[in-house]
């Protein structure tokens, strides 16, 4: 069985002590209501250690929001998955629509940054989805599509399974704009059927593929009612820990 997974990706807010208190709380939070679901926060790279020592990771598993693309040597400012992994972190965000649209983050790397996060036993979470020109111009599933391929396609069965998939419709993220969850399930459906032509049905069934964009506490049961959604990645619902449990209390 897949799991269902609420993923919160605080991206570039909280400082150290607002990051760790909200890791408490949420600590707090779910020790007194156990979720149904597996519950992840990705944090801020200088939050990663602080955060792990927080939580305890088999209630609320820590994830990087990213990782280098080299494994280790001279690009100053980098952070490579072997340091992530050093931090107690278990999982790694990878090919967020932010960074493939602000840092030119394409397929290759993603796939070199996938291969590092495995080697180094971290879990990625890695998001795949297409722009609003891409959906209007009704190439929204031959983008996904690529997007999987070029980047996820090399792996063995068994390393693929190690995989969380987020499908993120770019369109649909800080615009307060929401896939219907009929458009949310079309397109994960898609996903599913991709892997399963690649690996077939049995390690398709297995992947979780997580919405992402837009996602809140008043929507989140009827998209993760879904039979193909698995969860969610969440943005700025993630940074108030009640709003955050209302979308892990929709399992």
């Amino acid at each position: 069985m897949r799991q269902n997974i609420v993923a919160g990706n605080w991206k570039m807010n909280k400082n150290l002590q607002e990051g760790v208190e909200l890791a408490k709380e949420l600590q707090s939070i779910l020790s007194a209501n156990k979720p149904n679901c597996r519950v992840v926060i990705g944090t801020p790279f200088i939050h990663l250690t602080e955060v792990c020592k927080a939580v305890d990771q088999d209630l609320i598993g820590v994830s990087a929001q990213n990782c280098a693309d080299q494994e280790s040597g001279a690009y100053t400012g980098e952070v490579s998955a072997e340091m992530v992994k050093s931090t107690g972190a278990r999982y790694v965000i990878l090919g967020h629509s932010e960074r493939r649209a602000y840092y030119g983050e394409d397929n290759a790397i993603l796939k070199t940054k996938t291969d590092l996060a495995l080697k180094n036993e971290l879990t990625p979470i890695f998001c795949i989805g297409e722009v609003l020109e891409e959906r209007e111009a009704d190439k929204h599933f031959d983008i996904v599509k690529s997007q999987i391929e070029e980047a996820l396609f090399h792996l063995s069965a068994d390393d693929f399974k190690k995989i969380v998939l987020a499908y993120e419709p770019v369109w649909a993220i800080g615009t307060g704009k929401t896939a219907s969850p009929d458009q949310a399930q079309e397109m994960h459906a898609f996903i599913r059927k991709t892997l399963a032509d690649k690996y077939g049905k049995e390690v398709a069934d297995e992947i979780s593929i997580l919405y992402g964009g837009s996602c809140k506490p008043s929507n989140a049961k009827e998209l993760f009612a879904n039979p193909d959604v698995d969860g969610g990645l969440i943005g700025g619902a993630s940074l108030k820990a009640e709003d955050f449990q209302g979308i892990i209390a929709a399992f």
